[in-house]
């Protein structure tokens, strides 16, 4: 019987690792595709973006079972949608500063917690 911290001290397998790092970069990826949609096709843009958003970090804790397999693709995902809402010194930038930049700013954090809360499916045999 292992104890309950116990993969905290194991050494990370390679593919576990290069698994977090592909949704790292699948999360970055879709912050900028949605980053883009939602501004383009305001209002169902920014439902679809959503949903993107949503069906990655939903999958991701389902692929890896574990909350890492929420926090990979979302830090990717910030860290591409605060880029490009930064804009540049001579004033452009991608984000107007409306209600639909705002929205698909929080509502993708806020999906992002509830699938890293979510109750996950029972372990075979546990």
């Amino acid at each position: 019987m292992t104890e309950t911290g116990a993969w905290a001290t194991r050494r990370p397998k390679p593919g576990r690792i290069a698994g977090y790092l592909g949704l790292l970069v699948v999360g970055f990826v879709v912050g900028t595709a949605g980053s883009l949609v939602q501004a383009a096709w305001f209002p169902a843009g920014l439902v679809l973006a959503l949903l993107g958003s949503a069906g990655l970090f939903y999958g991701g804790t389902r692929a890896t079972g574990t909350q890492l397999g929420v926090l990979a693709p979302a830090a990717g995902w910030i860290v591409a949608v605060l880029l490009l809402s930064a804009g540049r010194p001579e004033g452009d930038g991608l984000f107007a500063g409306g209600v639909g930049e705002i929205v698909f700013l929080l509502g993708g954090m806020a999906v992002a917690v509830m699938c890293a809360t979510m109750p996950r499916s029972p372990q075979p045999g546990g």
